[in-house]
């Protein structure tokens, strides 16, 4: 089959033909990959920008984590999952033993690793995964659309450490899929909220188009101003989904004294901050990264109930073959989610 691999501690990754995994191991599944979306973690690893250097000791491997598809093999000790079953798949894969995993937190182990980026992952026909990674959708959810449940996921578990409740006024920073994502689930809770990007036109259009009524391309206004303009008053929450780290100094700046900023994105730079002013202002600073199994099924749940809606995030197509494209176009600002589709058996 063939596979899109980081062969290499440098720009881009190849297209190669590998096997196929064949018989999985006793807790493991074999997955046939229906869609699989191009991750801001992904592009990362593509421009092998700083804070990915730990993948250098597992190279080559498939990249890819955010993938939907049919459990087509199961290994001798799953009884859980059976083959033909619907499933995604949570990526991160723990340890099992440590004290987080003990009590039910495996995105805090500190021994875990990430499918598609320290093992195989899913821009490839077929993925071996552990069996307890996969999660099963609805009926009514289909393959395409369910590959939007682990970075939808990663926005409610953002939304969910921001506390935000009904009636708060949110400013969410960066117009992306984690962005839309966490404006339009904060919408749902009750949240105003305010979508900033920069020389963002497609992505904010795709923010209205969803419900989230108050957009602002920071190219033409400061966040200060549209703030302003929106609630008359600073903000109660921030979320941050940019990886720019100015970002960060924009958003304490629009939050009002005891507010909290939740920083979800990547950041290649470090934080400078006035900590004196941030304590006396009481601000709270939090990292949302990764997701819990309680926000991941509340994104299957989330799709299956409102699919026409959230699947407008998915503004591209392309088959795997033309993954080099494909990236190109997830570089850019004119695309939300790029999603490759891998070939079926017979095209191989």
């Amino acid at each position: 089959m063939i596979a899109l691999r980081k062969t290499a501690t440098a720009f881009g990754a190849e297209l190669v033909r590998i096997a196929a995994p064949a018989t999985p191991s006793a807790d493991s599944v074999i997955i046939e990959v229906a869609a699989t979306g191009i991750c801001g973690s992904d592009v990362h690893a593509y421009e092998w920008t700083p804070g990915y250097e730990f993948m250098a000791a597992h190279l080559p491997l498939t990249i890819g984590h955010e993938f939907s598809g049919i459990v087509r093999t199961v290994g001798a000790a799953v009884t859980d999952i059976m083959p033909g079953e619907r499933v995604v798949c949570w990526p991160t894969v723990a340890c099992t033993r440590c004290t987080a995993c003990l009590a039910e937190r495996p995105q805090h182990c500190p021994e875990r690793t990430v499918i598609g980026l320290h093992r195989d992952g899913g821009f490839a026909r077929c993925v071996e995964v552990p069996a307890r990674n996969c999660l099963r959708i609805p009926d009514r959810l289909d393959l395409e659309t369910a590959a939007l449940a682990e970075p939808l996921s990663i926005a409610v578990n953002a939304v969910d450490v921001a506390e935000i409740r009904d009636g708060d006024r949110v400013v969410v920073l960066g117009p992306g899929p984690i962005g839309l994502g966490a404006a339009w689930v904060a919408t749902q809770r009750g949240g105003k909220v305010l979508v900033a990007g920069f020389n963002d036109t497609p992505r904010l259009a795709i923010a209205r188009e969803m419900g989230v009524a108050a957009t602002v391309d920071l190219a033409t206004t400061s966040l200060d101003e549209a703030v302003t303009a929106t609630f008359g008053d600073r903000a109660d929450r921030v979320i941050e989904a940019t990886g720019i780290v100015s970002s960060i100094t924009e958003g304490l700046a629009a939050l009002r004294p005891g507010g909290i900023l939740t920083a979800a994105g990547i950041h290649t730079t470090p934080l400078e901050l006035d900590l004196t002013r941030f304590i006396r202002e009481k601000k709270q600073l939090r990292a949302a990264h990764d997701t819990t199994h309680a926000a991941f099924q509340e994104a299957i749940r989330l799709l299956g109930d409102n699919t026409d809606n959230l699947a407008r995030m998915i503004t591209h197509r392309r088959p795997l073959a033309e993954a080099a494209d494909a990236f190109a176009l997830a570089r850019t600002r004119q695309a939300v989610k790029v999603m490759l589709i891998p070939p079926r058996e017979e095209d191989q």
